[in-house]
């Protein structure tokens, strides 16, 4: 499954939206950092889909807020 994630480091909770569309706004507490912000959204995509974190992969984006990440939920 792909999924577009658009990403709000720096923000005071971690949450997860879904739009209608099928893509997710995902709320951060970590700053866009040595990769931290990326580290904690495939940590609450993880928890989100119930598989883990290996089976999360950017796909691109790695260092923009707009990024395509592929979660391989048959596993």
């Amino acid at each position: 499954m792909q999924k577009q994630i658009k990403v709000k480091p720096n923000s005071k909770k971690k949450a997860i939206e879904e739009s209608s569309d099928g893509s997710l706004t995902v709320h951060l507490k970590s700053s866009p950092v040595d990769g931290k912000a990326n580290k904690e959204l495939i940590e609450l995509l993880a928890n989100k889909f119930d598989v883990s974190k290996s089976q999360i992969r950017i796909k691109s984006g790695l260092s923009s807020r707009t990024k395509w990440v592929e979660i391989d939920i048959d596993s």
